[in-house]
């Protein structure tokens, strides 16, 4: 009897945040379907909760970032990190871009769709050097405080770390303030985690009783094609990538692990939302702090498998609807890069693909008629894309850890945990 209770409490500590997530959202849910009344009603709840997070997400990105650099004094291990991050992205991206390429030629998401396209104006592109300096920096200090710039910041953060790390690293009077800083952060994000199952709850609510009447008609052969791709994307390649990372314990351990994210990215269609838990995730994981601190961030901002597959599909079914052959290898390639590219400019906002999706429409040259059409594809994909990347930032870092530290980067850590455990 008494392993059975041990076995029922350490289920339920471990499943507990996932478990009252997705009952909010079901009970939001069903409020929503019953009385979109009474779903607008409760939408301020909602929208306190998202506020509550998006205000810690500029803090929590500076603080954590600068703090892991700021403390590391061997630099070559920073760039060691960074490197590793950035073949993960484009790895794991590319692989993504494969396997949309190939089920979009088996199942095509334009077939039978009868769809009146309206008007809308596009705007300007930027030409690529603006784009650049707009992704890397901003004109103004003040314009760092906000999440619509998150690479700009994060890039601010790393080059401070740099600099209290030649100044004298976690010793020093600034690298100690961010150390204690980075903890009285993550005291808050757990006391809004607090209200998060009531704050998903509400949210949803809205948004069903709102948008419910469009996840049918005419774009749901789309939906039906893109939702399975990311459903056998996560049963495939997260468990292979976790293998990869960290053996059969590192698959464990994701398992265990990966749900709070997938739940919030999926109820708050933001990667910058969820990163609050994915830190809680990783920390559970054993993913050294350092690494996930810098990748965690990054992530949110560059490494978006699940919107590599949403904008391949939108391509697909563009060329699809106007009647051009979607083939040749040409097509494929441009394809991945303005998927890659459209994906990167999201900067992790929810329903953030506007921007996205104009580059689509502007770089492929499809008539402006084309944006109403795939920004509301947009609408319907982002909750499984935003599930996808931001719970893909967790593996990722997992990944990180294995090329940064070794192939027994977990079981160490598992090891020092266990080990503290019995000191304490």
């Amino acid at each position: 009897m008494a392993n059975k209770a041990t076995k029922k409490k350490s289920f339920w500590d471990q499943y507990k945040l996932p478990i009252l997530l997705l009952g909010g959202i079901a009970v939001g849910s069903i409020l929503g379907i019953i009385s979109p009344a009474a779903g607008k009603f409760v939408k301020p709840v909602g929208d306190i909760f998202l506020n509550l997070l998006f205000t810690i997400v500029v803090p929590l990105v500076f603080v954590s970032i600068a703090s892991a650099v700021g403390s590391m004094m061997n630099m070559k291990r920073l760039g060691k990190i960074l490197g590793s991050t950035i073949l993960t992205f484009l790895a794991t991206g590319a692989i993504a871009g494969v396997c949309v390429l190939t089920w979009v030629n088996i199942f095509s998401p334009s077939a039978g769709t009868n769809i009146q396209m309206g008007e809308a104006e596009m705007g300007e592109m930027q030409s690529a050097a603006d784009m650049l300096v707009n992704s890397l920096t901003v004109s103004d200090f003040p314009d760092l405080l906000s999440r619509s710039n998150m690479l700009p910041l994060i890039v601010f953060a790393i080059i401070f770390g740099f600099c209290v790390s030649a100044c004298g690293g976690d010793e020093s009077p600034v690298g100690k303030l961010l150390a204690n800083l980075n903890e009285i952060v993550m005291k808050f994000v757990g006391l809004i985690m607090v209200i998060a199952p009531i704050g998903l709850g509400a949210y949803f609510a809205n948004l069903i009783g709102e948008f419910g009447p469009q996840l049918l008609g005419d774009y749901g052969r789309s939906m039906a094609v893109y939702y399975p791709l990311c459903l056998l994307y996560v049963l495939i390649f997260f468990p292979l990538y976790a293998l990869f990372a960290g053996g059969k314990l590192g698959v464990k351990r994701m398992l265990k692990s990966i749900f709070a994210p997938a739940v919030t990215a999926f109820a708050t269609q933001s990667s910058v939302a969820t990163l609050p838990v994915n830190k809680e995730a990783c920390e559970e994981i054993g993913v050294p702090k350092d690494v996930s601190d810098l990748v965690l961030p990054l992530g949110a901002t560059a490494h978006m498998d699940g919107s590599v597959l949403s904008s391949i599909v939108k391509i697909a079914f563009l060329f699809g609807v106007f009647g051009i052959p979607f083939t040749g290898v040409g097509t494929y390639g441009m394809a991945i890069v303005v998927a890659v590219l459209s994906a990167f400019v999201l900067s992790g906002a929810p329903g953030g693909g506007l921007v996205g999706e104009m580059l689509i429409v502007s770089l492929f040259g499809f008539p402006a008629e084309a944006f109403p059409l795939i920004a509301t594809l947009g609408f319907l994909f982002d909750p499984a894309a935003t599930c996808l990347n931001a719970s893909g930032d967790t593996i990722a870092s997992m990944i990180v850890a294995r090329l940064v530290e070794g192939k027994d980067w977990l079981k160490n850590a598992v090891a020092a945990k266990t080990a503290a455990g019995k000191e304490a």
